[in-house]
């Protein structure tokens, strides 16, 4: 069986991705459609390694027959576009913030809570949008999956450790520009970020809350308890670096029980979509610049944290534009066809 699939802001750094992803995997496709803002509509992407898509007019699209709406073009243009498609009979799987925490549309990270999809599905008046989590998130709740299996996580205190394609490709272009004009004196003013990012660090991503949180922080905490266990605290400080491509994560876990060194990295090593390398010797870890194109969640400097009666620390890297963002989205669409959910939106 094969499946029409639109994908909504093609022309962006994530679209792009989701394409090439879904060429990569082979996913069963008997149209394809690059959507995006009148703007960009009449560029031409790239699907496969030999086909050239022309991209269309996204408000004046007719979702009625398309089976997969994979959505990236900003929650502002979701908000209007995701329930119009699904209106139409299309599963909307949506890349940004605009549905996340609405207890009627499911969060779902594919190794961590595909059953959800099953609950949803199965209701009546089930909206057909399902949300892809922040990018920070997915990565950390993948490692955090088959420890609180194991152990039973009570709370996480995480640093990230964020690259500017976080923010799109504006985000990359402005680290470009900054680190040009490093070089000759001329730094001019920041338009992406709120300093400059060339040779920087910035412990500020998304807008500022009342408690002084940012926005990003807050999306970590509700999202992992809405995904993983409604009881687990999380306290996270969210930093944008300069890379251009992957998050890395510093990651303290504190469990409710006992959680010896060799059986949490045992269970590293056995969970779907992790891959554990930890020699501890020069070099014996993953970098972002070592993530960039793999699909894989690299858990690296894993240790106990002796600061707490259970606690485990551990380095945590993944490309933020595949597991971050496309991968997960089309893994999303693959986990409803192998579920047999398409089958019963097609009933």
């Amino acid at each position: 069986m094969a499946f029409r699939v639109a994908v909504v802001g093609a022309t962006g750094a994530v679209g792009r991705e989701i394409l090439k992803t879904l060429a990569e995997r082979k996913f069963p496709i008997s149209e394809i459609i690059a959507l995006a803002s009148p703007r960009s509509a009449g560029q031409q992407v790239s699907f496969g390694e030999d086909q050239v898509l022309t991209v269309r007019n996204l408000e004046t699209f007719d979702f009625h027959g398309v089976d997969f709406g994979l959505f990236s073009p900003g929650a502002e243009v979701s908000a209007i576009h995701g329930p119009r498609a699904a209106a139409a009979g299309c599963i909307v799987i949506d890349n940004t913030s605009q549905f996340r925490m609405d207890p009627d549309v499911p969060l779902v990270v594919p190794e961590v809570n595909p059953q959800v999809l099953d609950k949803f599905a199965a209701k009546p008046d089930w909206r057909r949008i399902i949300a892809n989590p922040n990018c920070s998130t997915i990565q950390m709740v993948v490692a955090l999956k088959p420890l609180h299996d194991k152990f039973t996580i009570n709370r996480v205190v995480v640093s990230t450790y964020q690259s500017v394609s976080g923010a799109g490709k504006e985000g990359m272009d402005e680290l470009e520009r900054s680190t040009k004009a490093t070089y000759v004196n001329d730094y001019g003013k920041p338009e992406i970020f709120a300093k400059p990012i060339a040779f920087n660090v910035i412990p500020h991503i998304d807008r500022f809350m009342a408690d002084g949180a940012t926005k990003e922080e807050w999306k970590m905490a509700v999202e992992t308890r809405k995904i993983l266990d409604p009881d687990i605290a999380v306290m996270a400080t969210c930093v944008r670096v300069p890379v251009f491509i992957g998050h890395a994560e510093a990651v303290h876990v504190e469990f409710a029980n006992a959680a010896p060194l060799d059986k949490a990295r045992t269970a590293l090593r056995n969970a779907p979509g992790i891959i554990v390398f930890d020699e501890r010797d020069d070099g014996g870890y993953i970098t972002p610049f070592e993530s960039q194109g793999e699909d894989a969640v690299y858990v690296s400097r894993l240790r106990v944290d002796s600061t707490v009666p259970h606690g485990l620390a551990f380095w945590c890297v993944s490309d933020n534009l595949r597991k971050g963002a496309a991968l997960n989205a089309v893994q999303i669409a693959e986990t409803l066809i192998a579920r047999g959910l398409m089958n019963r939106k097609a009933a």
